[in-house]
């Protein structure tokens, strides 16, 4: 059996239990080593063996699956993130469907999900945005033009901008032009969660200066959109005490 496993975003102890447990019961592991944290292969057991698909190409990642499983092995295919994310995990599952190999998938805590956390955000505020946009530019890997930053930006909603730290100076150009205010809020989070993260809140205006004086070009994030800063929103109607649900009567009388 082959278990695809998201890592989480980077610190060792934000695997699921139930990721920890199937690296502790590996007996090959397949680990993203240019993202994942080297730390969560000390879940391993001593006998199990390590591949580093950074290595790799897809064919020699599906023959290591494929070669541990004729001899009746257990392996963990561990990604970063949540596999279902930029994880290229769908080309691996169709390699193995064609060769009959059983495999499951066992989620992660991806990336903006790590930086909403370290900066004590909520994505969904009320009366600000309701959505989130999980997206990326193009570049050696094309996106669809409908799904261009320009086109998303156009919602103002909340955006989490992946692989393009290297790009920062055109996405904030692209943002800009789709309809987002110079002064919209960003903020830009390297490694999210990792010992060694950093996080800077600044504007879609100063967001190339900021990448610029902090370094940053790979292994970032971009978050986008007035609910960073956490202002001018309207509180939730499920606690409101003039509200109904189907585990508390409203209160007459009382308004939020």
């Amino acid at each position: 059996m082959v278990y695809f496993v998201g890592a989480g975003t980077g610190a060792a102890d934000l695997i699921t239990v139930r990721g920890a447990r199937l690296l502790e019961r590996a007996d090959v592991i397949v680990y993203a080593g240019s993202l994942v944290n080297p730390e969560l292969l000390r879940y391993a057991k001593k006998e199990c063996e390590i591949y580093n698909s950074a290595e790799m190409t897809l064919e020699e990642v599906i023959q290591t699956l494929c070669s541990a499983e004729e001899k009746g092995k257990t392996t963990v295919r561990l990604h970063t993130g949540d596999p279902s994310i930029y994880g290229a995990v769908r080309e691996q599952m169709d390699e193995l469907d064609r060769r009959g190999i059983s495999y499951e998938s066992c989620p992660g805590v991806s990336a903006c999900f790590g930086a909403a956390a370290s900066l004590n955000l909520e994505y969904t505020l009320p009366g600000i945005s309701q959505s989130l946009i999980i997206t990326r530019m193009a570049g050696r890997t094309k996106v669809p033009e409908k799904e261009s930053i320009e086109r998303f930006a156009a919602h103002r909603a909340s955006m989490a901008i992946y692989l393009s730290a290297g790009m920062i100076e055109e996405l904030s150009k692209r943002l800009l032009e789709g309809g987002y205010e110079k002064t919209t809020p960003a903020a830009l989070v390297y490694k999210a969660t990792w010992d060694e993260e950093e996080a800077y809140i600044c504007t879609i205006e100063t967001l190339f200066d900021t990448s610029v004086k902090h370094g940053i070009t790979s292994t970032a994030l971009v978050l986008v959109g007035d609910v960073i800063a956490h202002r001018h929103y309207e509180r939730s109607r499920l606690y409101a005490a003039d509200f109904s649900t189907a585990f508390r009567e409203k209160k007459e009388g009382i308004s939020q």
